[in-house]
This record gives structure tokens, C-alpha cells and sequence, in this order.
């Protein structure tokens, strides 16, 4: 799944550790979002989008070539 979640943490000039810290999750996990090594729970990406105070769908968007979209 793409995100633009480091680009609304820096906008914000927030560390991977206050972003962390503010989602009550490691920086480890910020940083496997960030890098969409990690799709988060959807309980998560709600609380990520209350965050930046934006819909969930301004934040994560599909990957449609990494589920091989043969439309």
C-alpha cells in the first residue's frame, strides 16, 4: 500500500519517535509504514488519519502493480 505519511510527519516537522509516541506504537513501526514495508491495521490507519486530521484515503492509496492488476 503507498502512504504519504512521512510527507505529512515532516510538514509537520514531527520525528518518527513523536509521531510514535502520539500513536502509542514503536518508531520501528512509523518507519515500516513510512517505507510501506507494513500496512497497518485499520484501527491504526484511523488513528493516523484523526492525527493529520484528514480521511484515511488522503493517507493510503492502494498499490494495484503489487496485487499483480491484471485490468
Amino acid at each position: 500500500m503507498k502512504n504519504r505519511m512521512k510527507v505529512l510527519r515532516e510538514a509537520r516537522q514531527w520525528s518518527q519517535g513523536e509521531l510514535a509516541k502520539a500513536l502509542g506504537v514503536s518508531r520501528q513501526t512509523v518507519i515500516s509504514i513510512e517505507k510501506e514495508r507494513y500496512n497497518p491495521s485499520l484501527e491504526l490507519a484511523f488513528s493516523i488519519a484523526a492525527l493529520f486530521e484528514c480521511p484515511v484515503e488522503a493517507i493510503f492509496m492502494p498499490d494495484l502493480k503489487e496485487k499483480g492488476d491484471d485490468a
